[in-house]
């Protein structure tokens, strides 16, 4: 398999113009606050499991406009608290799945959070349950383009704030070190990874892996296959909305968040990927404002480093300083 963009030496000092809304903060901090304002329940459930070296809970929080979200909680049976957390995100069209496909964290150690992405949950894995009540105008199959002429009526908006609001609830937790909670995902993942990054100053360590939604123009242009697809099929058939949708993808992208980020972060990226254009990573990971480093894998398709970048990630986190 071919390299997919440009070399890698271009990649590292890859620093595109990306369109940043003068208004990007107030959308974000009124979205957020109005989320909160709209209040809900946090609640943990036990879960009966066959695991019996872990406790498996199941979250409810309130995300956006306060409606309830699901999540896994997993820890270690035996290991006092407070515990050093990672909150995870997952792939596009995946939900949160089944408690034991999820025990590496918290066989290393960590409370693991894993989020049920909102009207997801039936491409591939093991399902989701958490619905996405919000309508939208018409749109291309999938989610890409679910209220893309509107920011405030975008499908990652309610996305978004789900993932921050999760935070919140996870420092709720008794269990959970409020100082050494990070942040990761793969794919959809690590662009909602980037995100809370982003929206929050109050991280340990991110760890964005092949990160999705960053540098919507690019991608748009020059991605061969799904998801980015879906926006470019969307603008084949709504030729005169080229400048509203990219007006709107402006609010969501991966590169005004990451310049706005603080955590230190552990990105990777994969140089054969079809799915996420390796120019669109480095556009991220180079306009980064906090200390960061990236993993590369020059052979790898959009699977990337898949169990060895888990392994970079652990080793990486376990030598990462508290937050002060």
């Amino acid at each position: 398999m071919p390299l997919t963009d440009l070399p890698l030496e271009q990649l590292k000092a890859f620093t595109p113009e990306v369109t940043e809304p003068a208004d990007f903060d107030e959308f974000w901090a009124s979205t957020l606050a109005e989320s909160r304002d709209a209040g809900g329940d946090v609640q943990l459930d036990p879960v009966e499991s066959t695991l019996s070296e872990v406790i498996v809970e199941d979250l409810t929080f309130p995300g956006f406009a306060g409606e309830p979200v699901r999540a896994w909680v997993i820890r270690p049976r035996h290991l006092e608290g407070p515990l050093p957390t990672v909150v995870e995100f997952v792939g596009y069209g995946g939900g949160r799945g089944l408690p034991h496909e999820h025990l590496g964290w918290a066989a290393s150690g960590f409370v693991n959070v894993v989020m049920d992405t909102r009207g997801q949950g039936s491409a591939w894995g093991s399902g989701g349950e958490t619905p996405d009540p919000h309508g939208a105008g018409s749109a291309f199959p999938g989610s890409m383009t679910r209220g893309i002429l509107d920011p405030a009526d975008y499908y990652y908006r309610r996305v978004f704030t789900d993932a921050v609001r999760l935070v919140d609830a996870v420092r709720e937790l008794p269990f959970v070190d409020v100082d050494r909670i990070a942040a990761t995902g793969g794919s959809q993942g690590g662009g909602i990874t980037l995100a809370v990054a982003g929206l929050r100053d109050d991280l340990w360590a991110v760890m964005p892996d092949v990160p999705f939604l960053c540098h919507f123009r690019r991608a748009i242009e020059v991605t061969p296959m799904p998801p980015f697809t879906e926006i470019t099929r969307y603008l084949a058939v709504h030729r005169d909305q080229t400048d509203t949708v990219l007006a709107t993808l402006s609010y969501f992208d991966g590169v005004n968040f990451a310049r706005r980020a603080t955590a230190p972060a552990l990105f990777s990226v994969a140089l054969m990927d079809e799915v996420v254009m390796p120019s669109t990573v480095f556009a991220a990971y180079n306009s980064y404002a906090g200390q960061s480093e990236i993993e590369v894998y020059p052979h790898n398709n959009h699977e990337g480093g898949q169990g060895h970048q888990w392994l970079r990630q652990v080793r990486w986190l376990k030598t990462t300083p508290t937050r002060q």
